[in-house]
């Protein structure tokens, strides 16, 4: 069943929908927040390796109640699996599979993103919201792509897909694919391209929303995933 709600999507569709576009094979590390949803809504039968910064190749989606290990966590503190296979590694080795360019593809959380896909993640420099650099300059120039997942404005209903990145970077021109609660889009050499919207959304609804000019890809589509996406067993 999908969704026919014109209301934007939660937390758990977006991660949905990120997942969607993980291949048979790729190599993935989510970050902290949003991303890390994404480990629980990938394809049945589809095999994706999950990679975490703190040790954690083969990374499971999150535990089923009452099957919990506290001592199983992500690089975000949060509870998680190990999948047949998976393996602990040390902290350097896990960030050398990250600079040596193992990666396919990371998930990443996102303050702001310029439509040139500069990224800023790390800090809003608000000195009581503290920065966390984390792993996340490592992979912005280490993995093969960077994929965003965020909300399209923030709790005033301002744009965080901007002109110009106004949080200090943590790389530019890394990110190649926005997921938001409103739309999937991607940055191209020709700007921004808007490949799938909510029901109910318009172009002209969505520009309103984001600073930098839309373009609508010919063959776009309605964002629509299941009212409550079903996890994938631990």
């Amino acid at each position: 069943m999908t969704s026919q709600s014109h209301e934007p999507l939660n937390r758990e569709q977006m991660a949905w929908r990120a997942a969607q576009d993980l291949k048979e094979g790729d190599y993935v590390n989510l970050g902290i927040g949003i991303p890390t949803l994404a480990a629980s809504y990938v394809p049945p039968g589809r095999e994706v390796i999950f990679h975490s910064e703190n040790g954690i190749l083969g990374m499971g989606p999150k535990p089923e109640p009452g099957k919990e290990d506290p001592y199983m966590v992500d690089a975000g503190k949060n509870l998680t699996t190990l999948v047949a296979g998976g393996c602990f590694v040390h902290h350097a080795d896990a960030f050398l599979m990250i600079r040596g360019g193992h990666l396919d593809v990371s998930l990443l959380g996102a303050f702001e993103v310029s439509a040139s896909g500069d990224l800023a993640n790390w800090t809003t420099e608000d000195p009581a919201f503290p920065p966390g650099v984390g792993g996340a300059m490592d992979l912005a120039v280490g993995a093969r792509a960077i994929r965003v997942i965020m909300e399209h404005t923030s709790k005033k209903g301002e744009p965080r897909i901007l002109k110009a990145c106004t949080y200090p970077l943590t790389a530019a021109n890394c990110v190649k694919r926005i997921y938001t609660n409103l739309a999937v889009i991607d940055v191209t050499p020709k700007g921004l391209v808007v490949l799938e919207m909510i029901p109910g959304m318009t172009l002209e609804k969505l520009q309103a929303l984001t600073e930098p000019p839309l373009q609508l890809a010919p063959d776009w589509k309605v964002l629509a995933p299941p009212v409550a996406p079903k996890a994938r067993a631990a």
